[in-house]
């Protein structure tokens, strides 16, 4: 295991033992790691973002710490974030994989899913829609129908 990754599985750790928010001192957790505090610094920048669901808060000086908070999005700002995160275009592949992960967190129901994915298809398509407009097409109907799957 390479040190980033033993950073990150560490931090985690004591978020799973604090339930979700916890406050680290940089060099001491440098020390114990066997590390630098900027390798720190980088795991925390880029494995515990906003986005992957955390809150960085930092104070600096002699009893400085680096308080993480793991945040339960809304079921709102997922949709959103991933609507956002599809863009102009969508294949099929990708959009199974997204429902089903959708699924899986309880976002949407099985029935929910397949009505979506029944409606994206290649084969509702097919005959209707020409083949170089259809992943425009398809990511078009994919985010109105997750809009209002959201209500």
């Amino acid at each position: 295991m390479n040190i980033t990754d033993m950073i990150a599985e560490t931090i985690q750790q004591l978020l799973d033992q604090e339930g979700g928010a916890t406050r680290i001192k940089r060099n001491e957790l440098a020390e114990e790691l066997g590390c630098v505090p900027s390798q720190i610094n980088y795991v925390i920048t880029s494995r515990f973002t906003p986005e992957q669901g955390y809150i960085i808060e930092s104070k600096r000086g002699g009893g400085g710490y680096i308080k993480i908070m793991r945040v339960k999005p809304s079921q709102r700002d997922v949709m959103m974030h991933l609507i956002n995160s599809v863009g102009n275009t969508l294949d099929e592949h990708s959009a199974r994989i997204i429902l089903q992960n959708l699924c899986c967190d309880k976002l949407l129901t099985q029935k929910e899913a397949k009505i979506i994915m029944s409606a994206i298809s290649e084969n509702t398509y097919k005959n209707l829609v020409p083949v170089e407009y259809r992943p425009r097409v398809r990511a078009r109907l994919f985010k109105t129908m997750l809009l209002n799957a959201m209500d």
